[in-house]
This record gives C-alpha cells, sequence and structure tokens, in this order.
C-alpha cells in the first residue's frame, strides 16, 4: 500500500522534471545537426521520449487521480518550455519558420497571461480539447522538423504542412481560450 501512495508523488515530478531537463539537450543537439547529420537523429529520440512524458504524467495522474495545481502548472509550463526551446532552435538551423515561432510562442505567452489573470480571481483555468489537441499536433511538427523526412509535397515538405497546421491549430486554441474567459479580461479592466 505504501509503495501505491508514494510512488505516484515522486514519478509524475520525476516525468515533468525530465521534460524540462530536456529542454537545454534537444536544443544543443538541433543546433550541432546542420555540422553533425547524426545529431538530429538524436535530438529527435530525446524529443519523442520527452514529450511522450507529456502523455504518461497525464495518463497517469488521472488514473492514480493524484492532480494538483503545482503539478498542473508545472506540467504545462514543461510542455512550453520543450516546444519554446525546441522551436528556437529550429529557426536558427532554417528547420522552422520565424514567423510560425512567433505564432506559436506568441499565443503561449497570451495564454500565460490569461491564466494568471483568471488563477488571480480564483477561477480554474482547465484545458480544453482545442489545448490538448495543440499540443500535440506542435509535438508532430516538432518532431518531423526535427528529423524532416522525404521531399516535398507539392510547395512544401511534410514538418512544413504540419507546422503551418501546428499554426492554425494553435490561433483556434487562444481564441476559444480567450472567449471562454473573456469575462475575466473584462472585469480586470475595472
Amino acid at each position: 500500500m505504501i509503495a501505491r501512495t508514494t510512488a505516484p508523488r515522486s514519478l509524475l515530478p520525476a516525468l515533468t522534471g525530465a521534460r524540462i531537463l530536456a529542454v537545454p539537450a534537444v536544443m544543443a543537439l538541433i543546433l550541432s545537426g546542420p555540422n553533425h547529420e547524426s545529431a538530429y537523429t538524436a535530438a529527435a529520440a530525446v524529443f519523442a521520449v520527452a514529450a511522450s512524458t507529456d502523455f504518461v504524467d497525464g495518463y497517469l495522474a488521472r488514473r492514480w487521480a493524484v492532480t494538483t495545481k503545482l503539478g498542473s502548472f508545472l506540467d504545462t509550463t514543461a510542455d512550453k518550455l520543450l516546444v519554446t526551446g525546441a522551436l528556437i532552435a529550429l529557426v536558427d538551423v532554417d528547420r522552422a519558420s520565424a514567423w510560425i515561432a512567433a505564432i506559436i510562442i506568441g499565443r503561449e505567452l497570451l495564454i500565460l497571461g490569461l491564466r494568471g489573470v483568471v488563477a488571480a480571481e480564483g477561477t480554474v483555468f482547465p484545458p480544453s480539447i482545442w489545448g490538448k489537441l495543440k499540443t500535440n499536433v506542435q509535438f508532430i511538427a516538432i518532431f518531423l522538423a526535427i528529423v524532416r523526412w522525404g521531399h516535398e509535397l507539392g510547395p512544401l515538405r511534410l514538418d512544413e504542412w504540419a507546422m503551418i497546421a501546428a499554426a492554425a491549430i494553435t490561433v483556434m486554441s487562444a481564441v476559444e481560450y480567450v472567449a471562454r474567459f473573456s469575462s475575466a479580461l473584462s472585469e480586470g479592466a475595472r
């Protein structure tokens, strides 16, 4: 019995921490990729493992009914750090568009601010289906940009199409959150 109650409390933060610690490793591997092609393979592997911890972390937290405000905050922060760090490195090595990175990172900053306003009112800011979809599509697009498989599909490569899809879903997610919590913004203006 004791192992069951202590395992969730130690494993879940460890998964989130691993995702945060993976950020500089992923960035360093991507940035060294132009000089060492195998670095992209290593970056993709580290990124895939780190991204998968988000799913495992969420699944186990729900299954074990171990959710906390701090855990939720750290989980979303880890996702944002992983996505932002990878995107910045991918822009530097010309595997991601700066304008798509600006849309995705800008959305994260906007929603982070909105979360702060909503939390100050004591309101819960649960993730929506759009937020979850956004994270998964971003993870897929970033993974594809790191590995950059195949030839062009029409005017763009597969990873470029995936990045456009990620940017579109990112914008839809932002619109949904702002619409849902617009009352918090208007109340804060008084």
